[in-house]
């Protein structure tokens, strides 16, 4: 069974962060230390992910080690639902 968090996440940020519709993005593939995706963008995922999940990200996690890979943003929304 594919899991649905990091599924979403990976489509929420390839269509409307990288406009690469059909953009793999791995588990542990680095997003914000590899610069695929910059500061301004991370404002944009967190709003999807508590819309999208419920839970609530605060600003001074907006950074590289807790965003930097699906997994860890999966395990983050995880903790909080």
């Amino acid at each position: 069974m594919i899991d649905e968090i990091p599924t979403q996440l990976a489509g929420f940020i390839a269509k409307n962060i990288l406009k690469e519709r059909s953009r793999a993005i791995g588990l542990d593939e680095a997003l914000i230390s590899s610069g695929l995706i910059g500061s301004f963008c991370l404002v944009d995922l967190a709003l999807f992910v508590e819309d999208s999940f419920g839970v609530r990200i605060e600003d001074t996690e907006l950074n590289a080690a807790t965003f930097d890979t699906l997994a860890q943003l999966t395990a983050l929304i995880r903790s909080r639902m």
